[in-house]
């Protein structure tokens, strides 16, 4: 579930727009989002309680799908939606434009930003990983996983801990799988030893595989080598998740993150992750050093 220089509004050059062709189309992306009467947001977790999921009737529920119905409202836009799409496809569809915003549980760090050329909103939601095993399994310490297969989901957050733990002699390889259910069912099947992922995803799949259990406390990100001094320096906690917004459209961003700003003192922010049982103290304090606009 799962990052770059988090809260920047960007104005870009004249210059810009040969690297960038579509600046000056989507310069007044509020203007067009409004005009359309509908703000669309890509997301890749269709089916991962309690992240997103729909009824037999259509009807989208979810921490992602509450979220975006209350930013909706106080942007003052009729409608939302959302495109269901690949995790992979995320940021390159919404930089061509294929929809406003991604909503997907899209963890912040200042690699992302500074490479994907997008922003993040200002964070709604912190995550952290558990290693997970069998209630059966004969691992029962971190230290038992030496020559362990962890499993966890490709391109995110979860398995840059997982290669991690590798990386530091604590356990052998890793096996990454496509969506956040497929590891659970990994495990069940003997093809993997232990999975990594946030609380949120152990949360939802608890309903489907009862028999589990958690290795060690919990497990707060680390930025990479070359990324600690510029994660040291941001103004959110490693692991918060927030909404991504194309460079180019600084007064979406702005507009999303005072939506954002007034949920959270409110009480909304909160009583969306009660609703989903996933809320601790901890999540009332996304921010280090400066919270920046």
């Amino acid at each position: 579930m799962k990052n770059y220089s988090l809260f920047l509004s960007r104005v870009l050059l004249l210059a810009g727009s040969v690297a960038f062709p579509h600046t000056f189309a989507q310069a007044e992306c509020l203007d067009d989002i409004r005009k359309a009467g509908v703000i669309t947001a890509g997301n890749a977790l269709l089916g991962a309680r309690p992240s997103l999921w729909q009824e037999q009737d259509g009807t989208y529920r979810g921490i992602d799908a509450d979220l975006l119905q209350e930013i909706t409202k106080r942007l003052g836009i009729p409608r939302w939606q959302f495109i269901i799409t690949e995790w992979t496809t995320l940021i390159p569809g919404l930089k061509v434009g294929r929809w406003d915003i991604v909503l997907s549980d899209q963890t912040i760090t200042e690699e992302r930003m500074f490479y994907g050329h997008i922003t993040y909103s200002h964070p709604y939601f912190l995550l952290y990983d558990r290693i997970i095993v069998l209630g059966n399994s004969p691992f029962h310490t971190v230290a038992d996983l030496k020559n362990a297969t962890l499993g966890s989901v490709l391109g995110t957050t979860d398995s840059l801990m997982a290669h991690s733990l590798v990386d530091k002699g604590l356990a052998a390889k890793v096996s990454d799988f496509n969506t956040f259910g497929d590891p659970f069912v990994a495990l069940r099947n003997g093809q993997i030893d232990a999975i990594v992922v946030d609380q949120a995803t152990l949360k939802a799949q608890k309903e489907h595989f009862v028999d589990l259990r958690t290795l060690g406390p919990p497990i707060f990100y680390d930025a990479k080598p070359a990324w600690k001094e510029a994660q040291a320096k941001a103004p959110y906690k490693l692991g918060s998740e927030g909404i991504v917004v194309r460079a180019n459209c600084p007064r979406l961003l702005h507009e999303i993150n005072r939506a954002m700003d007034s949920m959270k003192q409110d009480g909304t922010i909160r009583t969306i992750l009660k609703r989903y049982h996933v809320w601790e103290e901890l999540e009332d304090n996304l921010t280090q050093n400066e919270q920046a606009e």
